[in-house]
């Protein structure tokens, strides 16, 4: 069964699917059921991965680590998520580009996620 906002990666060809709507099927790609990916929380490695998240006057600013990630062209974030008052808001980054993402909103409760293409998928509560 699937669960709403969790994330899959299919282990062949590297898709990679938001789960939308709660299910009771499974997820299948190439011929093989999709890897639920599982949040990492705490940084153990040199490269920090957890965003932190930074309220400022227009909205919220998601950094990826404490200490910038690496963007090079063989490991980058891919994207960064905040999830603010239920609603979902992502950006998309490409190698070179600073890893952290603006968000124009007003949110009571937020929370962030970002998904490195080679340490997967963080989150910050």
């Amino acid at each position: 069964m699937t669960k709403m906002l969790e994330i899959y990666k299919c282990e062949i060809c590297g898709n990679i699917v938001e789960v939308l709507h709660t299910g009771a099927g499974d997820l299948v790609c190439c011929g093989q059921p999709m890897k639920l990916m599982r949040e990492g929380v705490v940084d153990a490695s040199r490269e920090k991965h957890v965003p932190v998240i930074e309220k400022t006057a227009t909205g919220y600013t998601v950094k990826v680590g404490a200490a910038p990630h690496p963007m090079e062209e063989k490991h980058y974030i891919e994207w960064i998520e905040l999830l603010a008052d239920g609603v979902s808001y992502k950006a998309f980054l490409k190698p070179g580009q600073t890893p952290e993402a603006e968000f124009c909103v007003a949110a009571e409760t937020v929370s962030a996620r970002e998904y490195c293409n080679i340490h997967g998928l963080w989150k910050k509560d």
